[in-house]
């Protein structure tokens, strides 16, 4: 991971699919090269779906997928979005 700063930081916690995807993608959109997003979600099923988003995709790479201990107790998925 990298030791920069994220450029944006999503909060998706408590959407359900597509919703962190889809901001996830609209900021994304704004990115330039080097700069990188981290999404934060509880949705389990955001983990195969930025895999499928990325797959594929040459202007993104997907950094790292992490797990926290939210403040609630809910486990929360990190997705770390890189623009190349």
């Amino acid at each position: 991971m990298s030791d920069d700063a994220p450029t944006t930081v999503i909060d998706a916690r408590g959407l359900q699919c597509p919703m962190p995807l889809v901001r996830a993608s609209q900021a994304a959109k704004k990115l330039s090269a080097g700069e990188w997003l981290r999404v934060l979600a509880t949705d389990r099923g955001s983990v195969p779906d930025f895999r499928a988003w990325i797959d594929g995709r040459a202007e993104y790479e997907l950094l790292a997928q992490d797990e926290e201990q939210g403040d609630d107790g809910r486990t929360v998925y990190v997705h770390h979005v890189k623009r190349v």
